[in-house]
């Protein structure tokens, strides 16, 4: 998997192992509060995740154990796991750093956040003041 077709999904299970091998629900758990309650992976999807992450090579099962009965299987990053995990959050790093420098550019010119149309600026509307104001 390139880091350019690295799915959000595919990033935060990633970095949900890079410290330790977890067990599905641990996955879960983790990519929920890595990602502040924005994405909350169903059991299908993350084992889809970790079906192409373990087809491109970047996790493998690490052990199974039985827990309550239930079989628990936890899974690793490989090494080329934590390259590729690397160079993902370099690329957003990068790309984030490049999204502030624009945003302090376009402070410091003065301009606000809307996109150049390459059309000059609208005027402003006039305002309408009614009769207490003196215009109609």
């Amino acid at each position: 998997m390139t880091p350019k077709s690295m799915t959000r999904a595919a990033f935060l299970v990633l970095t949900a192992l890079a410290d330790q091998p977890r067990h599905g629900y641990g996955i879960l758990r983790e990519v929920e509060e890595l990602s502040d309650g924005e994405v909350q992976l169903r059991v299908g999807t993350l084992y889809g995740v970790l079906d192409r992450l373990s087809a491109d090579g970047l996790t493998v099962l690490d052990r199974e154990e039985v827990r309550q009965g239930r079989l628990r299987r936890y899974y690793r990053l490989t090494d080329d796991g934590v390259a590729a995990l690397d160079a993902e959050a370099e690329r957003m790093a990068a790309g984030a750093g490049a999204a502030k420098r624009r945003i302090a550019e376009g402070r410091r010119a003065g301009t606000d956040a809307a996109p150049d149309s390459g059309a000059p600026p609208r005027p402003e509307p006039p305002t309408a003041l009614g009769l207490a104001g003196g215009h109609a």
